[in-house]
């Protein structure tokens, strides 16, 4: 007997709930955003919005399913299972938050402030939730493949993304490395020893963030990849010329098969994906990790 699907809730901390827990009370948390010319009036109304609409989505949850809830900081530690049905309840970045954890199950965007957010990824409203639950559950026919992105070190390590993954050193600082562009280190390919600010390997969902501000700053490049195309563009930042170091390679595209590999030459440098460093993979001296369009792709139902 097959188990019951389980909708799994992932939100975040609010602004409100956070500045409770700093400063004890809610007169407290007043006067120091009054200090500071803001209403906390305009914060207390957000997080009650966004209590709302997980009370909703909770409330839509077939009685016979199983359910859990997840936050944002506790995702690096939560199992998810295959029978699983993702419900995202925030804004759009909580959803590239949560994708690196999944291996294809159907992730459900719930908009928790309409008009705030974009609605990119968070592409509903909580009332929606008690007819998209069973659809997805039932397969999602029509859900969009959002191309992902992977890093794998050479100690089998992995980390994917949905927006972009950064390698470099920690706290930014001048990240010491060897960059190839083809089959891997000593393989036919371009390759050059590099100085920077690190390296940014994004996807179409990526393009209009980080990946679109380096791709402006450095005058253009291949074009941007669609979400759902298989490609990736990469950037190297702030290329530093020296004579041990050069800057040749510090743009270009990569394709399903093409790989991107670094070889550490620092102490250590970090991998991470879509800005939580807290969930980074660790490169010492000598390691290699390669770069590419990830086996998995995030299942958003439309």
């Amino acid at each position: 007997m097959s188990l019951a699907p389980r909708a799994v809730l992932v939100h975040r901390t609010t602004e409100y709930e956070e500045l409770l827990a700093r400063h004890g009370t809610h007169g407290q948390a007043a006067f120091f955003l009054s200090s500071r010319g803001r209403d906390i009036d305009e914060v207390a109304g957000r997080h009650r919005s966004t209590r709302r609409a997980l009370t909703d989505v909770a409330a839509a949850v077939p009685l016979r399913w199983r359910s859990a809830r997840v936050e944002r900081a506790d995702l690096d530690r939560f199992l998810f299972g295959p029978e699983d049905v993702v419900v995202v309840v925030g804004q759009d970045g909580l959803v590239a938050n949560a994708a690196k954890y999944l291996t294809g199950q159907p992730v459900v965007g719930i908009d928790a402030e309409p008009g705030r957010n974009p609605g990119v990824l968070v592409r509903h409203r909580a009332a929606a939730a008690a007819k998209l639950l069973p659809h997805a559950a039932a397969g999602a026919a029509g859900a969009e493949e959002l191309t992902m992105v992977e890093a794998v070190s050479d100690d089998g390590e992995r980390l994917r993304a949905l927006n972009e993954i950064y390698v470099g050193a920690a706290g930014h600082q001048t990240a010491r490395y060897r960059i190839t562009s083809g089959a891997g280190p000593g393989a036919p390919g371009s390759s050059e020893a590099q100085a920077s600010s690190g390296v940014v390997v994004g996807t179409g969902a990526g393009a209009t963030g980080w990946l679109g501000s380096l791709r402006r700053q450095s005058g253009g490049g291949p074009s941007p990849p669609d979400p759902r195309e298989g490609r990736l563009l990469w950037f190297v930042r702030e290329a530093w010329p020296s004579p041990a170091t050069g800057t040749s390679l510090v743009r270009g595209e990569l394709t399903r098969g093409q790989r991107l590999w670094l070889t550490v030459e620092s102490d250590r440098l970090v991998a991470f994906g879509d800005g939580m460093e807290a969930d980074a993979l660790g490169l010492g001296w000598g390691q290699s990790v390669r770069v590419g369009v990830a086996d998995v792709a995030l299942r958003l139902v439309g």
